[in-house]
């Protein structure tokens, strides 16, 4: 299996590869904005060219094109300076060149319509071209002006931004890279901490994460906390139960080691020993499994419970015609395992409709985060409400059970980190219950 990357590599891999696509996007816009600002510039200054030409462009009486031996702009008089011109009138085939293209073939471009400009920069040479009609008294000559210049001025002044740019480009990408790393490592410190600390608890150096967290990560670390907890709340019921279930069953079994000579009695001991092995067992596996805690155990709907305890329990005591009263929301729900509501409602239930004498009144609901359950009955009511919390005592000897129920319930209610209190009905005049869970 193939180890997953670590987040730190994950976020310096996408933050450079992020940055340098930016860079280079940016680089290139910039690049290229200031390319065409430099053409721009260029042709400008082309342009300028072509109107110092028509300043000093004149016809002569019979429409000669006439020329100033001298122009304003001194690379046009310098041979190879790399900037050209021409001006060439159509009507009488003449063509004058400036000092600057001598003994060089040009490619001017052809002259267009009179009034047309245009700009063309492909092969070496930047052009401009210009046709203008020139009038001299009733003399019109189309006059046609071309300017070229040498377009490796244009790329050396592009090329030297270019690397300005990257070598900047480059540094701040660094920079800007360096620091990522540093606010990454800044920032995922206290995930390297954590990793740490749950180290140190799997070696047994310490007992949780003790240490204190940004608000990101403090829900795990609690979790963590919580899941340790009841890990080992776990493991000290199972010690508990497993050390109660041995010392438990010891005076069961010397009874029925004293009764084997008691052949008459020995069947009603065996029995009653075996049903009281049955309890203290079934006692012992509900405690233990009650501590497996509602942290990671999904919403579960408690009215569908409710309704099958009610339907169950309606036919045992069908003779009594009990009713049950159910005052829960359809979509209350709540993080508790089925098996311990299940418990929990099917105990408390079954003892109200036991000693009820025909109503048994449930409410269940949802205040402040909290679940709140209080179920009721018409019966005797509660004589003793602290003792009848124990295994294995009953509130009346003469009707049938074992005194594991509320004892389970309590167990499970202290799993659950709730409160169990028992009292009268003021509504009903029997025995109430009232139940608080708390969230984990």
């Amino acid at each position: 299996m193939i180890a997953a990357a670590s987040i730190r590599s994950r976020l310096v891999i996408g933050a450079a590869v992020v940055l340098l696509a930016f860079m280079a996007i940016a680089g290139y816009a910039v690049e290229r904005a200031h390319a065409d600002s430099v053409r721009s510039a260029h042709f400008a200054r082309l342009q300028s060219t072509v109107y110092l030409l028509l300043a000093g462009a004149e016809l002569s009486n019979d429409g000669a094109l006439q020329m100033p031996p001298s122009l304003p702009e001194p690379r046009l008089s310098l041979p190879g300076s790399g900037l050209y011109a021409r001006v060439s009138n159509a009507d009488r085939h003449e063509e004058w060149r400036s000092p600057s293209s001598l003994g060089r073939s040009l490619p001017f471009p052809e002259a267009g319509p009179v009034g047309d400009w245009r700009f063309d920069e492909s092969g070496a040479y930047l052009a401009v071209s210009y046709t203008v009609k020139w009038s001299v008294g009733k003399l019109d000559a189309p006059l046609a002006l071309a300017v070229l210049e040498d377009r490796s001025a244009v790329d050396r002044e592009i090329g030297a931004f270019r690397r300005t740019l990257s070598l900047w480009l480059g540094g701040a990408s660094a920079l800007l890279l360096g620091a990522q790393l540093l606010l990454l490592a800044w920032g995922l410190a206290p995930l390297r901490e954590v990793a740490n600390e749950i180290g140190r608890v799997e070696s047994g150096e310490q007992g949780e994460v003790q240490g204190h967290y940004p608000a990101e990560i403090a829900t795990l670390t609690g979790n963590i906390n919580a899941l340790i907890r009841q890990e080992r709340l776990r493991q000290t019921r199972y010690k508990e139960a497993l050390s109660f279930l041995a010392h438990s069953l010891k005076t069961p079994l010397a009874v029925l080691r004293a009764a084997r000579g008691e052949t008459e009695r020995l069947p009603q001991l065996v029995d009653e020993q075996v049903a009281r092995m049955d309890d203290i067992v079934q006692h012992q596996l509900a405690r233990a499994a009650s501590g497996a805690g509602p942290l990671f155990v999904a919403p579960l709907k408690l009215r569908e419970v409710l309704d099958r305890i009610r339907a169950s329990l309606l036919k045992v005591y069908a003779d009594k015609g009990l009713v049950i009263e159910l005052d829960a929301p359809v979509d209350l729900v709540w993080r508790i395992v089925e098996g311990d509501a299940f418990e929990l409602f099917g105990n408390l239930l079954d003892n109200a409709s036991k000693w009820s004498r025909s109503t048994v009144r449930v409410g269940v609901s949802r205040e402040s985060g909290e679940l709140r359950v209080r179920i009721e009955d018409d019966g005797p009511g509660f004589s003793d409400t602290e003792s009848i919390l124990q295994l294995h005592v009953r509130g009346d000897e003469k009707v049938p059970g074992h005194g594991v129920g509320l004892a389970v319930v309590s167990e499970l209610v202290a799993a659950h980190r709730g409160e169990l209190r028992l009292s009268r009905s003021e509504a009903l005049g029997g025995g109430q219950v009232d139940i608080t869970l708390r969230p984990a």
